[in-house]
């Protein structure tokens, strides 16, 4: 498979959540291929426990984020992404409408300050604003960091909520 490169480097936040098996090691192994294979992993935010959000499931979620510094184009970055959840164990069920517990989720929040919209990837996440378990640790790295869409920072966005 060939990967296509930007020129520049771009500062991505991606946020990690697991609520099944060993969530520290699948995180401890997430940021390793993450800095293997998608750029360089600069920065984390504290570990967050969150209760799962929009179903029911006994286990609570590990959540951080992940700052990453990519050359890699967003469709490529959330390829990457995918491999390595289907790596660390993840199973998709398509047919299966719905949230459902999971070994490894690895959602781009923001690709820079881009707005994305392709079918693989949307950025800023479409339901970020919505979901605090993604704005404290956004809060606790990048309070001030704009969405670009909502021209809000975080620490609003979180206030919002």
């Amino acid at each position: 498979m060939q990967n296509h490169y930007l020129c520049n480097m771009t500062r991505c936040y991606i946020l990690f959540g697991s609520n099944q098996g060993d969530k520290e090691a699948l995180l401890e192994q997430a940021c390793l291929l993450i800095n293997k294979r998608c750029g360089m992993l600069v920065e984390r935010s504290s570990a967050y426990i969150t209760e799962p959000w929009g179903f029911e499931a006994e286990e609570w979620f590990l959540n951080e984020l992940l700052v990453v510094e990519t050359e890699l184009l967003p469709d490529d970055l959330m390829d990457e992404l995918l491999g390595i959840e289907r790596e660390l164990g993840r199973v998709r069920h398509p047919e299966k409408k719905g949230y459902s517990s999971r070994t490894v989720d690895l959602d781009i929040l923001y690709y820079g300050d881009q707005i994305i919209h392709t079918d693989k990837v949307t950025a800023p996440h479409p339901k970020l604003h919505l979901r605090r378990f993604a704005l404290e640790p956004l809060c606790e790295l990048v309070p001030d960091f704009l969405h670009p869409e909502f021209n809000l920072s975080q620490k609003q966005l979180l206030e919002k909520l």
